[in-house]
């Protein structure tokens, strides 16, 4: 919810339901309508729209610096501005953190990135070196912010759109999946794929890649990533 709707929502407990009041514009009110159903709309205060500012904070991994471009850089850590617009990712969150902790120990290959978001990770390992980096989503305004957030990065990634569900993947040495549990274990990975890194669930889930060996796993706030190698 924080990353559909970064001005922030409040969460009410009614007996064995639980509603959730989002702070959004129209189009935001759509999408949740789409997402969840059952949605109610009511007016807020002037300016509402300049307060989702305060929830997209800047964050350090590694040797980058990732914030949106109103924020100031660290010294010493290349820079990576990035605007979600309507896309999943800020590179806030923990799993988007672990992943990119993971880039930063592998030797550079070529990647894919599926379920790209707003083109955080794919951003994040053309900057650190891994060429060429593929990266797809199934969301048309996904495929759209990251083709916007890699040219403002000066960063060459090959964008479309597909279903990593339904469509065979292209090939690559590394494939980033920062998606959900259930789809990482659906994934049919190319066979060109080495090194599979995996996140988008919690601590307490164990995802069963076939074909692979876990290599490592890092965790934080609840949420992990973990690395896999072929057998």
């Amino acid at each position: 919810m924080l990353e559909l709707f970064p001005a922030g929502f409040v969460e009410e407990r009614q007996s064995e339901t639980v509603e959730l009041a989002a702070y959004t514009d129209t189009e935001g009110a759509a999408r949740l309508r789409d997402c969840f159903g059952g949605v109610r709309t009511e007016p807020v205060s002037p300016g509402w729209a300049d307060e989702w500012k305060r929830f997209h904070q800047p964050v350090e991994v590694g040797s980058l610096w990732i914030g949106p471009p109103w924020e100031r850089t660290t010294p010493g850590l290349r820079r990576l501005v990035i605007d979600p617009g309507q896309a999943f990712g800020t590179g806030a969150h923990p799993t988007t953190q672990l992943c990119i902790e993971l880039l930063h120990v592998l030797e550079p290959g070529s990647v894919l990135d599926v379920g790209c978001g707003s083109g955080v990770l794919a951003i994040a390992a053309a900057a650190l070196g891994f060429a060429p980096v593929i990266a797809i989503d199934s969301d048309e305004s996904a495929v759209e912010a990251t083709m916007r957030n890699a040219a403002a990065n000066g960063v060459a990634l090959e964008v479309w759109q597909a279903d990593a569900r339904t469509e065979e993947l292209t090939e690559a040495e590394i494939v980033l999946a920062n998606i959900d549990l259930p789809t990482v274990s659906a994934l049919t990975l190319p066979t060109s794929c080495r090194l599979f890194v995996t996140s988008g669930y919690y601590e307490h889930d164990q995802p069963v890649v076939p074909g692979f060996d876990h290599v490592s796993r890092r965790a934080r706030a609840q949420w992990a990533a973990d690395l896999f190698t072929r057998e």
